[in-house]
């Protein structure tokens, strides 16, 4: 009976001993017994297989092999795996697609690899070669039910990897040879712009600039993922070594870090900007103000530079996370609100400027102005203030590390505004807009102000952006509260919302009603059955696109030639029921030419030269010189319609050397009882 437990303990031994030989670890030649590795016989090197054909699947029985120089194992690296053909002197990095993750576990640092060709392809994307797969024609990733018997671990055990020690100027096409190998960049710093901040905001993939002593005139950037574990670590402020994969993007050179303990070297100062010490701590012998107290720093004319040791620490109210605000963030404390100038975009991204976050801004050296009335912190512009440079950004403005918490706004009316509210975050109740806005949307093609009243009569200006991402959207028609940033402009109140919501009007309007607006006809040009495309003169007609808000829309480009064409509605009729009635569309356009124009009428003839037409002012989109995105007419009213049978047409006229591209989306005919 002793024996037969000695026999059972052997093998439960034993076992325990081959279920655990796979497990990742970062022990060097560790063997493995998974018993699913397996060695091949390479039949062509890294660098034949680049040169094998382009986006062809690939009928030949070829092996490569690698070693593999990646880990995506901090999910920084997203479904790709790069090798090296050599684990210590490199002359030919790889980079394979793969459509699946945590290929860690599987292939990890260090391992030797063969991959089988026959049924994979070549292929190229932001002009690297790479590995890949051919789907209906498409080059794209390789499946994940192929990576297992295409890509095989070798049973040899895993080696380290050296690092090719590589400066950033080197990094040129003559060696995009080594695209896919670890590399080392000595004397490596992140440059002054991106200091103080994180790898990569929450769930944004970001470029963080990197420099070293050779970086004169050259860019190379570090490619950060926001889904990686390290993202919300600040990036080192020193120098050192910078271990990661070589990479590129059309012509910028890329790296990707795979362990930030590979940038545990970066502590060093002075750096070679000149930065002697850690930028990302506030001097302790600064000395508080309120923001109150700073707005007292002002003297006299447009700015004047503030010379103190002193700091303000004030919570976020306001950023540019709709396009709303551009470039500048506004903060207030207990004593009043204040706008800060800041040349940098997507300043919400970063965790110090996130709304409810206590910020602190050192003064010294920073000005304090007066723009139009309303006090501003920032840096000189052209005689006035103006935005803070990015470059400074680290030494004015530093993480509070305090959770974020709600911002409160102060209750006020229009009457009861002050200049001391300017800057703060504010309530107004029952505010609705004004009758001969209703139907119009934020924005119209350029930064608009709409007007908000209450039930007393008293108005104020609401301003909106047309790069906010609600500028397109029509006004509510009710009443309701308002949230606001108030601004001042040469006397006059303004408010800013940072986000639609701020102006959710919904209820009952002052007079007692709340127009409800019925649908009577509507059209997303999913096709033009409902239209009839005329050509009068030129080759392009009307047609639609795959493009729109949301796909499809209507599309006429007249291809910088002399065109007339006519997009003419079906017949629509409008009741007699209906106390308003109005139609409205929206138009992206893109290049410089004729303006679309929009006719309606009741008597159409069936063709446009004998047709009584008139001609309507809807608003167009004016910004041209890019698909910029969608723009609504507003309400254009056609009331006097009512009991007719309506005909309403786009126009479109070019001529040659000069058409612009016009998309029209979301037609509707509508009425209100």
């Amino acid at each position: 009976m002793k024996k037969y437990f000695s026999i059972i303990r052997f093998f439960i031994l034993a076992s325990a001993f081959v279920l655990t030989g796979c497990v990742h670890d970062d022990k060097y030649n560790a063997p493995d017994l998974s018993g699913n590795c397996q060695d091949l016989k390479a039949t062509i090197t890294l660098a034949a297989a680049k040169n094998l054909a382009q986006n062809t699947t690939i009928t030949t029985d070829d092996v490569i092999e690698g070693y593999v120089s990646s880990t995506d194992q901090s999910g920084n690296i997203y479904k790709a795996i790069y090798i090296q053909d050599d684990p210590a002197n490199p002359t030919q990095g790889f980079v394979l697609s793969v459509d699946a993750i945590s290929t860690y576990s599987s292939y990890p640092q260090g391992s030797k690899i063969y991959i089988k060709l026959k049924g994979l392809a070549m292929g190229t994307y932001g002009g690297v070669k790479q590995l890949g797969y051919m789907d209906n024609g498409t080059f794209g990733r390789i499946p994940e039910k192929m990576v297992p018997t295409s890509i095989l671990k070798s049973c040899a055990a895993k080696v380290e990897i050296t690092p090719k020690v590589m400066t950033l100027a080197d990094m040129k096409t003559a060696n995009d040879q080594y695209i896919g190998c670890l590399v080392k960049v000595q004397n490596a710093e992140f440059d002054a712009k991106v200091l103080c901040s994180n790898y990569a905001p929450d769930g944004y993939t970001v470029d963080r600039q990197i420099n070293d002593p050779t970086t004169t005139a050259t860019t190379r950037v570090v490619r950060n993922s926001g889904f990686a574990s390290f993202a919300n670590q600040k990036l080192p402020s020193g120098k050192g070594d910078f271990i990661g994969i070589l990479s590129k993007f059309n012509s910028t050179y890329q790296l990707f870090i795979n362990n930030v303990s590979d940038l545990k070297g970066m502590t060093n100062f002075p750096r070679k900007d000149g930065i002697a010490g850690d930028p990302c701590t506030l001097d302790a012998t600064a000395t508080a103000k309120t923001v109150a107290e700073v707005k007292q720093l002002y003297t006299t004319g447009n700015f004047n530079q503030i010379t103190g040791n002193f700091f303000v620490k004030a919570k976020v109210t306001a950023n540019d996370e709709t396009g709303n605000l551009f470039k500048y963030i506004y903060v207030e404390d207990a004593t009043g609100g204040i706008r800060v100038n800041i040349n940098k975009t997507n300043l919400y991204q970063d965790p110090r400027f996130k709304v409810g976050k206590n910020l602190i801004i050192k003064l010294k050296d920073l000005y304090i102005g007066v723009n139009g009335g309303e006090f501003q912190i920032g840096q000189p512009f052209n005689g006035n203030i103006g935005q803070i440079a990015e470059v400074d950004v680290y030494k004015a403005f530093y993480d509070s590390n305090e959770p974020i918490t709600s911002v409160v706004a102060t209750e006020k009316t229009i009457a009861n505004l002050t200049t001391a509210d300017v800057g703060r975050w504010i309530k107004i109740k029952g505010l609705q807009f004004i009758d001969a806005d209703l139907g119009k949307t934020f924005a119209a093609g350029s930064t608009t102000n709409r007007t908000l009243e209450d039930c007393s009569g008293n108005k104020i200006i609401l301003r909106t952006s047309s790069f906010a991402s609600f500028a397109g959207s029509t006004l509510d028609n009710g009443k309701g509260d308002v949230y606001a940033i108030l601004s001042i402009f040469n006397g006059n109140y303004q408010l800013w919302i940072p986000k639609q919501v701020n102006a959710d009007l919904d209820g009952v309007r002052c007079d007692g009603t709340l127009p409800v607006y019925e649908t009577i006809f509507s059209d997303s040009f999913a096709s033009l059955s409902n239209w009839t495309a005329v050509n009068v003169s030129g080759t392009q007609i009307w047609s639609t696109t795959t493009f729109g808000n949301p796909a499809p829309s209507a599309i006429m480009d007249g291809a910088r030639s002399a065109n007339e064409d006519w997009l003419i509605s079906k017949k629509i009729n409008v009741p007699s029921t209906y106390k308003e009635v109005f139609f409205s569309f929206e138009t992206d356009g893109r290049y410089s030419g004729n303006p679309l124009e929009v006719y309606i009428t009741d008597n159409y003839t069936g063709a446009v030269s004998s047709t009584n037409w008139t001609k309507t002012n809807p608003a167009l989109d004016t910004d041209l010189a890019s698909f910029a995105g969608f723009v609504n007419s507003g309400k254009v009213d056609i009331s006097s319609y009512k009991g007719k049978d309506i005909v309403v047409a786009f126009k479109y006229t070019s001529v040659s050397g000069s058409s612009t591209t016009w998309e029209v989306d979301n037609f509707a005919v509508k009425g209100s009882k």
